[in-house]
């Protein structure tokens, strides 16, 4: 009609070309599923000794976990779309005195495995950002109780009023000082090496004091600072990581502190909470929770960001994308609880060998999820709601005070009195005693995945999601360089997904009742991953030890069942690749993932399901542990050149290497059986079993044999292994 004004464009969405391709392959897949699960009942029925009946059952189990692990990723297939923000038309539709306040959340939890100089660089990217900085605060957890990142902070509130405004006025995209200055930036003025100058001198004070592991005299050189510190001094030896009071300074106030162009400076504010030996913690998701109350005192901005510490910004323009959405008539989204960024990350080797990109969980699987109810929370580059953590969209939970509410409007200087003492009251240790916080109000406890569960619980309330994932990475993280850490942070992470998958909470119940079979199912994929421990294992060993002793226990070539095995293989491996390949991977990363989907299922996956039964019988008490973010020199140099790095003795290793020792040694034997043409027919898929994971296995065979450097198998691993191996095949020989 003439007169009417279209209003601006801020997103789009397209579903999946693929949507019906993939439908029609997840019918027919199924029924080839139910028709293997067929032939292992028949093969069940007529077992004719009790060795028999043990293998046949064996497999059927294997073969009913892996037919249900993969039903749950089709939940991901069966509407994946696409969107696409517009963020240069937001200011056709508001104006920045407009933009709501956003509150950002960092923690770090030990100045040694998370230096503290790595943490300031994410904090600094992000108070760089293209955004009002006096609507911007940043609040750093150190749940260390560490002076030193406390110095390191102190040193970068001064860095920053020179870095913002040289950010702002050279238009820099790469905002962290350290990416920055490793990347070829132009140096088109004398600014330019005099900032790096100021950032190297940062650097090196910061990395003197943790070397000595105190701030010495020399480096405090006001009353403010010496005051600060004073709170440690007082304490002496009782300050611990486990015990010390709460510790809240402001560094920056925006209202008081200015930029060396006289622009006001992001607030950026320290808290260290109470913790005491006597009372639960709740690790990461308690420190949020503490966060999300001293801010709500403090400032309370209506939009969280929750970061972790070494993701550091990538892109200025983060938080314009975000209000794409949040600004895209509120009215039609009511329940709009999350915008969540894929995690991605830089430094990782040509092939990226430990998997660590985690394309599916990170990339493939939430495009999925973001056609249905919305995407998980994966604990980093998460923008929230505040009134998503108080109750579901219809239930608001209430605070026990007001000044907790998320409208409530904080209108206190930042340094009142009334303001710091509350913030200290809410910092407590003993607070949460008899409230609703960590179970109906903030980030959950009852799981060490306090971002998974927080997020599938805020969905089960009835909260959407968006995944905002654009072409420039939002953030970029570190990824582990020794498989020891990779291993060690997804054992934790079993642990705390089977806490969810055996819960009341359990996605296949509750989660389905709440959200629908297809989210409960997605979630399911993560909850019950961990229990691929179960057929990868049965299947790392038992067709070898099969094979090694002549027996049959797959169909042969000339049998019509052979074909169903083939068309499961194919169809489950094609499917897979072809995800990763169309989400820009290539066929290096590609087999390094299905390569790390089988170690961790000897190790990592297998280890988490042992701790968490154990945790359960009381044998065992529950911990987090926080992986290192430490580069070594001669490691790194060995995963850039995509080196497996073992050097440590890890108990993990054990079964990973004896299942490469008897992969090795059944193939062989299928080699040699087939120079004399003996049973080709028959013991064909076993044969090929080994074949294919001997060839995954190279890197293990190299560490304990060829290599010579530190990042081989301990020569420890290796005899325990080859032991335990030998002692296996002798049982196994006797039994079949």
């Amino acid at each position: 009609m003439e007169g009417t004004t279209t209003k601006p464009l801020l997103h789009t969405l397209k579903v999946s070309r693929r949507t019906g391709v993939n439908r029609v392959f997840a019918v027919v897949y199924t029924c080839a599923i139910f028709a293997l699960l067929y032939h292992h009942a028949l093969s069940i029925l007529h077992s004719t000794t009790l060795v028999s009946f043990f293998i046949s059952l064996s497999i059927f189990i294997s073969d009913v976990l892996l037919g249900f692990m993969w039903s749950t990723t089709q939940s991901f297939r069966m509407r994946p779309i696409y969107r696409r923000e517009f963020p240069e038309n937001l200011h056709k539709v508001t104006t920045e005195k407009d933009f709501p306040a956003v509150d950002i959340f960092i923690c770090t939890a030990d100045p040694y495995k998370e230096p503290p100089i790595n943490v300031v660089n994410t904090a600094l990217s992000v108070m760089a950002y293209d955004y009002p900085t006096e609507k911007l605060s940043v609040y750093v957890s150190d749940d260390g109780g560490s002076e030193l990142t406390l110095f390191a902070f102190m040193e970068a509130a001064e860095f920053a009023s020179h870095w913002l405004p040289f950010c702002r006025e050279n238009k820099i995209i790469e905002r962290c000082p350290d990416a920055y200055f490793r990347s070829n930036y132009s140096k088109c003025s004398d600014t330019h090496e005099k900032i790096k100058t100021m950032y190297e001198s940062m650097k090196i004070r910061v990395e003197k004091v943790v070397e000595k592991g105190k701030v010495g005299d020399e480096y405090i050189t006001g009353e403010q600072e010496r005051q600060a510190f004073n709170k440690w001094r007082k304490e002496g030896e009782g300050f611990t990581r486990q015990h010390h009071p709460t510790v809240i300074q402001v560094l920056l106030d925006s209202e008081r502190d200015k930029d060396i162009k006289g622009h006001s400076m992001p607030n950026l504010i320290y808290v260290s909470r109470e913790k005491s030996k006597m009372s639960p913690h709740n690790f990461k998701a308690g420190a949020l929770n503490v966060l999300l109350r001293v801010s709500g005192i403090m400032t309370n901005a209506p939009i969280i960001l929750s970061l972790d510490c070494d993701m550091y910004s990538n892109d200025p323009q983060t938080p314009h994308r975000v209000l794409c959405y949040f600004f895209s008539d509120p009215a039609a989204r009511p329940n709009l609880g999350y915008v969540q960024f894929p995690q991605r990350f830089h430094g990782l080797n040509n092939d990226d060998i430990y998997a660590s990109e985690f394309k599916y969980l990170f990339q493939i699987n939430p495009v999925g999820m973001d056609g249905l109810q919305g995407t998980s929370f994966v604990g980093t580059g998460c923008f929230f709601s505040r009134r998503v953590f108080f109750g579901g969209p219809s239930s608001f939970v209430t605070p026990e005070i007001p000044q907790l509410c998320p409208d409530h409007v904080v209108d206190k200087p930042l340094q009142a009195q009334q303001i710091l003492s509350l913030a200290h009251h809410v910092a407590g240790c003993n607070y949460e005693h008899q409230t609703s916080w960590g179970f109906k109000m903030g980030f959950r406890y009852g799981s060490l995945v306090e971002d998974y569960y927080t997020g599938y619980r805020l969905q089960c309330e009835g909260w959407t999601s968006i995944f905002c994932h654009p072409e420039r990475p939002a953030f970029l993280g570190d990824v582990p360089i020794t498989l020891n850490d990779a291993l060690r942070n997804r054992k934790r992470c079993s642990v705390g997904l089977l806490e969810v998958a055996f819960s009341k909470y359990c996605p296949i119940t509750f989660g389905a009742r709440a959200m629908g079979p297809l989210m409960g199912h997605g979630y399911a994929h993560s909850a019950f991953g961990p229990i691929l421990s179960i057929p990868i294992t049965i299947y790392a060993f038992l067709p070898q030890l099969a094979l090694l002793n002549g027996l049959s226990i797959f169909p042969k070539v000339s049998d019509p069942w052979f074909f169903l095995y083939v068309f499961l293989f194919l169809g489950a491996y094609g499917q897979h690749c072809l995800d990763f390949i169309l989400a820009q991977g290539t066929l290096g990363r590609w087999w390094s993932d299905q390569r790390m989907w089988m170690i961790k299922g000897v190790s990592s996956y297998l280890f988490g399901l042992f701790e968490y039964v154990t945790i359960h019988l009381g044998i065992a008490t529950q911990g987090f542990n926080v992986t290192s973010k430490v580069l070594n020199d001669e490691q790194s140099r060995r995963y850039d050149q995509g080196i497996f790095e073992f050097g440590v003795p890890s108990p993990m290793f054990v079964p990973l290497a004896m299942a490469a020792i008897i992969k090795l040694l059944a193939f062989s034997m299928g080699l040699v059986e087939v120079f004399r043409g003996r049973n080709l027919d028959g013991l064909f898929l076993q044969k090929f079993i080994a074949g294919f994971v001997v060839l995954n296995c190279w890197p293990i065979y190299e560490a304990m044999v060829l290599r010579t450097d530190k990042g081989r198998m301990p020569t420890k691993t290796t005899i325990i292994s080859t032991f335990l191996a030998c002692l296996l095949y002798s049982a196994a020989s006797l039994t079949l």
